[in-house]
């Protein structure tokens, strides 16, 4: 992981602001989605983009059920029967 150098604290309500220069270059704009997960002790921000609910790829979805499947698993789950 590479370190930018910058330090923020947080906020009496546990926000921080994730400064423009991080935001302009992963193109995160007002109003994005983000998701929060731990990663060991570590605490990652990462742009939400839907994904394949089996392989995550973004590419080709299907929505199915408040779901996305891609056209490769949805080939792979129809080979199945």
């Amino acid at each position: 992981m590479k370190t930018t150098g910058i330090i923020r604290k947080l906020d009496e309500l546990g926000r921080i602001v994730i400064p423009m220069e991080i935001r302009k270059k992963l193109d995160i704009e007002q109003k994005d989605p983000i998701e929060i997960y731990l990663d060991g002790n570590s605490i990652v921000l990462r742009k939400y983009e839907v994904g394949c609910i089996f392989c995550n790829n973004s590419k080709d979805l299907n929505h199915f059920k408040d779901k996305f499947i891609c056209k490769k698993c949805l080939q792979k789950l129809q080979e199945i029967e």
